[in-house]
């Protein structure tokens, strides 16, 4: 691993300017960069532009007290949220998005989410699979998937990352798994623990204090190792290695010090503060999502504080909905002033829904037979919503979504053909990427 050592000096998004120049920890049991870069297989090209940007709310956000209110239903499920018009004629969602209602015609508004596995994790949200019978060396998540078939787009970049911190309810920190694809294909995670040091000689404390020092440092490094001869015979696997670890490419998406105020402003900054057992609130890694896709990353997973709301559903609501609606408004916008939406393809969702019942403490409890999504960019149709539930918003009674039709369609989005592409499993029997028999892409989003 990289780390530069120093004095930990605060930063704009609240991260200090160690956590992120720690930027060699993939952790993954003492294997080196070198032998991970080694343990890649070329399984496609390299030039594909796509990208997924995945946002996890973890705990279970409540469906109809988001994008499916039930104005007619009563009030014990109803509850306390209004329903506001959107841009687009016909489709209303909940009063405390109305920055998202603003861009309806950019959204689809899935309803119907079905397949839910019903535990409390990640998994499903970042596989499309449940974690039971699993094969072995486990599902690979999607951004794994495509760091298997396309590779890194930058020996600079990795092709995967993880920005969900550690949670005290361990698999809603979860960044994704490589499964049967092998840690070559891990996400990186930024602010993950390394097993060892690499510190670059003739870095001190006292000459962290400027980010210029710290680049000039990282091209001297690279002049004298190439001076050296140390390069000369090492493998190219050896010299992607000093590509990722000596390239400033990576920590300057991380540094937010590059956007100007108003960028930041726009999405707003939340709290590095985790949120009970769950996750924080960290509006800034929005920004850090689009700014690390804009590098290279085909695709960046990241969580969103704590929506088990057993108790005081609506008054958590009001803290939590407006800050996802400042900071997803704005990812949106911002990639559409950069002519990355088409390219890019934005999900937002949880493991399952909500009781359609208030309980006495003025929450909803657990209802994995129906649930929401999310879905921007990616270049498909949007201005739409897909499915209906009943009146009290408790099952589909029109057009069910699959959390496999979910991921059949991110494929699609990033120029995968789910019908023809497999990957061989530890055992090398060729997988389909989504079940053949539930999932095709959405065809309602390519029109």
């Amino acid at each position: 691993m990289l780390t530069l050592l120093g004095k930990r000096t605060p930063m704009c998004d609240r991260l200090d300017r160690r956590s992120f120049l720690r930027i060699g920890g993939l952790a993954m049991g003492g294997l080196t960069l070198p032998q991970l870069l080694r343990a890649e297989q070329a399984a496609g090209v390299n030039g594909n532009g796509k990208g997924v940007i995945m946002i996890f709310l973890p705990g279970g956000p409540p469906h109809q007290d988001m994008w499916d209110i039930k104005s007619d239903a009563p009030a014990e499920i109803r509850g306390e949220f209004n329903p506001i018009q959107t841009k687009v004629p016909g489709i209303e969602i909940c009063e405390q998005f109305p920055q998202l209602a603003s861009m309806a015609d950019k959204l689809t508004f899935i309803r119907t989410m079905v397949g839910a596995g019903g535990a409390h994790y990640a998994f499903q949200c970042l596989t499309g699979q449940h974690d039971r019978n699993q094969p072995p060396g486990g599902w690979p998540a999607l951004g794994s998937v495509l760091s298997k078939v396309y590779g890194p787009k930058d020996s600079a970049v990795p092709a995967y990352v993880g920005l969900s911190p550690k949670t005290r309810h361990a698999p809603w920190g979860d960044n994704g798994q490589p499964g049967y694809l092998g840690v070559a294909h891990a996400p990186f995670t930024p602010n993950g623990d390394g097993a060892s040091d690499l510190v670059l000689n003739g870095i001190s404390s006292d000459r962290l204090a400027s980010r210029k020092q710290v680049l000039k440092a990282f091209d001297r490094f690279r002049t004298q190792i190439d001076a050296s001869g140390m390069m000369e015979g090492q493998d190219s696997f050896n010299q992607q290695a000093f590509g990722i670890l000596t390239s400033s490419k990576l920590a300057d998406a991380l540094d937010l010090e590059n956007e100007s105020q108003q960028i930041r402003d726009r999405y707003g900054y939340g709290e590095d503060k985790l949120q009970s057992d769950g996750s924080t609130r960290l509006l800034t890694n929005f920004l850090k999502a689009r700014r690390l896709i804009e590098a290279g990353v085909r695709c960046v997973s990241l969580s969103f504080s704590r929506w088990d709301w057993h108790g005081g559903n609506f008054n958590r609501g009001r803290q939590d909905m407006p800050m996802l609606d400042q900071a997803v408004s704005a990812l949106i916008e911002d990639m559409e002033n950069r002519g990355m939406l088409d390219d890019v393809t934005v999900v937002v969702w949880g493991e399952f829904g909500r009781t359609p019942k208030i309980n006495a403490n003025a929450g909803r409890d657990h209802w994995p037979r129906v649930s929401c999504a999310l879905l921007a960019g990616g270049g498909m149709k949007h201005g739409q919503v897909i499915g209906k539930t009943n009146r009290l918003g408790e099952e589909a009674i029109e057009r069910p979504v699959h959390f496999q039709e979910v991921f059949a369609t991110l494929y699609k989005s990033v120029g995968i053909n789910v019908d023809h592409v497999t990957l061989d499993d530890l055992q090398g029997r060729p997988r389909f990427l989504v079940d053949q028999n539930l999932a095709q892409p959405i065809p309602e989003l390519f029109g």
